[in-house]
């Protein structure tokens, strides 16, 4: 493992010398934790802008940081163009044809070319195909495509449910969510509505605000069916007809009802959740890098799904606890029109609280953009670090000059005749970075990327990309696995529902579906305590437990059971009216299997239900009850990144004076030495000096150096003092050197242990309850509904999903 990545530090490139436009040995390392004060990347077509985006989002999935990361053109879906063989088989299904035509050459040849290409590029900037296969094995990608099937789809309109209570009880969070969703389902209508004069937009604003104090979801059929008939008498002092009449009402409740039954319509309520917790972490806590694919969709619905989106990562935000070291990254690619300076999209104020507040939170956002003439510069005053690239013309030059000086305060005065003579001579993938932690601006190259450019995915692209990438493989209710469709012993259904003999209780799992067929289980519903005074647990909860009957001698085995998270309270005592029934098995008919099917029940959770929680042994965090592994996972991995954050800045505190002193000494040492006699030592000096590629150059890069360390590296080759004693100076070098490696040495064994402060295997621990803690109230023949799609059977209860 690298120094840097050990030290949290993103290898982003190399130095470049201000003066002569030379790339030097110094590597550019950007801290981890500078990005929790946000970032804009700003350059032209053809300045390396996506190849900086994509370079600092692998390093992020390197050090273990989830990404969000929104795409309006296609380019960030590279990132899943990964190959740690560099085989040309590899590249040859996203070579450009048409590129090999013009050259005159076959795909197969061009494939060979790019492969040869990246690996050699790779190779220059001192990585290869195993740093490739690290970024693959730390992180999951995915490509999501809201609006469309080519990637993973999102459900964005099936319902807007109600925020988490840290929202409900901000007034102004409340506000700012209550109006993003309108404005953007508005947008979808065509309907540009201001929030304090649109009848449209104060309807529905108070028909999600009254919906939302109530806990409910509502989902579009609800929304269309409160716009005619509203749960309220008055908005404001005004009558509702009044406000809005009926018919004026009955004109939108059509337009959504249109919408709704568009035939784009479906997509966009298919497909998993719009839970960001999902976007940054998979089911078993592994970091991921989710891209957000919007290049297919009009501005409207780029609008409203931004929108939305930004909404979402707000609410997950504000259940996270505050930490100083970065937690998750969101990049937002092209962000011109969603952060505009003037007028107020509906992305603009969720943006605008992100950047105000999201540092606390450990969230860093990044936006990149080509047009800096469009982005709202006072809203980015809360943008900690700036990445110039080459600009296109005067105008946008000047106003990055103006926004440069304005957030250079506290740092090394810089000019504006200098800054404009800097932006106007950056290259090709140059870029000047000016970064509130560092002493001065710094012009920096990019690396090579470790992902292969192949230009804008297409969407048959995504779809081909796209191809396993589906997680799971078990039905899931709640965030808990529900009875596997593949093992139910489907029953075919009877027209009436069967009688049951007196003392056979029944219950109904709920369903919001129509033409359901309801198939026999057997629902035990167990109350158990856990308690452990070692582990600090005392917690009860509530276990139902779901399982079919068979016809044999053993017709019950609890342990075939599976968990079915309902709330009891929920569960009701009759049947859809459309419903059909499937054939009761006979022990079910029988009332005196249910008590000794009771004791089984409690047995069985005593001896075979524990409590599981984990354990990080590097930590000794452990999971809360009901916490499942993957979000334990997560929180232990940013644990062990606060700690090594942490960790870093006492190493630099510690060893800062010292290299300082010692970084003067050797270039008194320099100064000492003739220019004939040290020309032979040249570049055993520059390698004993440069302590840019080393751990002393991770610890303290980024420009965190001070200038004693600075001019001792630009020092080498400067015109030398004559008439002084060569030998003395030598020796005096020498033992300077010496002294620099020494301290090299002694932190590096500091550095290698940081490696052990977070990421080791978690320790499961199991706390069993005892027979007297366990108790079964219900014990029923519970009718679970399925609906028949697709030539299969779905679950159809709540939060079921197929």
């Amino acid at each position: 493992m690298q120094d840097y990545e050990k030290l949290g530090a993103f290898y982003l490139g190399k130095a470049v010398d201000g003066g002569t436009g030379a790339v030097t040995d110094e590597l550019l390392l950007y801290d981890s934790a500078d990005l929790t004060t946000h970032a804009v990347i700003i350059g032209m077509t053809g300045s390396g802008k996506t190849g900086l985006g994509l370079g600092l989002i692998e390093e992020a999935a390197m050090d273990g940081i989830p990404v969000l990361a929104v795409d309006p053109k296609g380019d960030l879906a590279n990132l899943l163009l990964t190959f740690p063989d560099l085989a040309p088989a590899d590249f040859r299904p996203w070579v450009d044809e048409s590129e090999a035509t013009r050259g005159g050459i076959t795909p197969d040849e061009l494939a060979t070319q790019k492969a040869a290409m990246w690996q050699k590029g790779l190779a220059d900037w001192g990585q290869s195909g195993e740093r490739i296969r690290a970024l693959k094995e730390k992180a999951d990608f995915a490509v999501y495509t809201p609006g469309s099937s080519a990637g993973r789809p999102i459900s964005v309109l099936k319902g807007f449910d109600a925020p988490p209570p840290e929202i409900m009880d901000d007034a102004d969070a409340l506000r700012e969510r209550i109006g993003g969703t309108v404005s953007g389902l508005l947008g979808l209508l065509g309907i540009d509505a201001d929030p304090l004069r649109s009848r449209e937009h104060v309807l529905l604003s108070t028909l999600l605000s009254h919906a939302w104090a109530e806990g409910r979801t509502l989902d579009m059929a609800g929304m269309i069916a409160g716009i005619q008939t509203p749960p309220f008498t008055q908005i404001g002092v005004m009558g509702v007809d009044a406000f809005y009449p009926p018919k004026d009402r009955f004109d939108l409740a059509m337009s959504l009802n249109n919408l709704l039954a568009s035939p784009g319509f479906a997509v966009w309520t298919q497909g998993e959740p719009l839970d960001v917790g999902r976007f940054l972490f998979t089911p078993e806590g592994k970091p991921r890098v989710s891209i957000m694919n919007i290049a297919h969709l009009n501005d409207s619905e780029r609008m409203f799904f931004v929108s939305m989106l930004l909404n979402a990562v707000l609410s997950w935000m504000r259940t996270q606890s505050g930490t100083s070291s970065l937690r998750a990254l969101l990049y937002m690619d092209e962000i011109a029109g969603f952060f505009p300076p003037n007028g107020n999209p509906p992305s603009k104020p969720p943006m605008l609280t992100l950047l105000k507040q999201a540092r606390a939170f450990g969230l860093g956002v990044t936006l990149a953009t080509q047009n800096p003439v469009d982005l709202d510069y006072k809203g980015l005053s809360n943008t900690g670090t700036w990445m110039i690239g080459r600009l296109q013309t005067d105008n946008d030059k000047a106003r990055v000059l103006e926004a440069l000086q304005g957030a250079s305060a506290g740092q090394e005065a810089m000019s504006r005749a200098e800054l404009d003579k800097l932006l106007s001579g950056l290259g090709k993938r140059v870029f000047l970075m000016h970064n509130v932690h560092d002493a001065r601006p710094t012009l920096f190259t990019t690396r090579w990327t470790m992902s292969y450019l192949a230009g804008p995915i297409t969407g048959s692209q995504i779809r081909k990309l796209a191809q396993g990438k589906v997680d799971g493989g078990q039905l899931m209710v709640d965030g808990k696995t529900a009875p596997p469709l593949s093992t139910i012993n489907l029953q075919p259904p009877t027209a009436a529902k069967p009688l049951l003999p007196p003392g056979v209780t029944e219950v109904y799992i709920p369903t919001t579906e129509t033409g359901v067929t309801y198939h026999p289980h057997l629902l035990a519903v167990a109350n158990v305590r856990y308690s452990n005074l070692k582990a600090k647990v005392d917690v009860s909860g509530t276990l139902p437990l779901a399982l079919e009957v068979g016809n044999g001698p053993i017709s019950v085995n609890w342990a075939d059971a599976a968990e079915l998270p309902v709330n009891p309270a929920t569960l009701e005592k009759s049947a859809n009216d459309d419903a059909s029934f499937a054939e009761i098995p006979a022990p079910l008919l029988d009332a005196k299997n249910y008590p000794k099917w009771s004791k089984e029940a409690a047995r069985y959770v005593a001896a075979s239900k524990p409590l599981t929680l984990w354990q990080d042994p590097s930590s000794g965090v452990m999971s809360s009850p009901g916490e499942s592994e993957g979000d334990f996972r997560a929180r232990a991995s940013h644990a062990g990144r606060e700690a090594r954050d942490a960790a870093v800045q006492k190493l630099r505190a510690k060893y800062a004076s010292k290299v300082a002193t010692l970084q003067t000494r050797l270039e008194r040492a320099q100064m000492k030495v003739g220019q004939q006699q040290a020309q032979a030592q040249q570049a055993q000096l520059q390698t004993a000096m440069n302590v840019g590629v080393g751990v002393l150059g991770a610890l303290f890069g980024g420009g965190r150096r001070t200038t004693a360390l600075r001019s001792g590296v630009s020092g080498v080759g400067r015109s030398m003092r004559e008439g002084q004693d060569v030998q003395a100076a030598q020796a005096e070098w020498a033992q300077v050197s010496q002294q620099m490696q020494d301290l090299q040495n002694q932190v590096q064994a500091e550095v290698d242990a940081l490696s052990g402060i977070s990421g080791g295997e978690l320790e499961r621990v199991e706390i069993r309850a005892k027979a007297a803690d366990v108790s079964i109230p219900l014990i029923a023949l519970a009718w679970l509904p399925f609906v028949s799609e697709n030539g299969a059977l779905r679950a159809a209860w709540a939060g079921a999903e197929g």
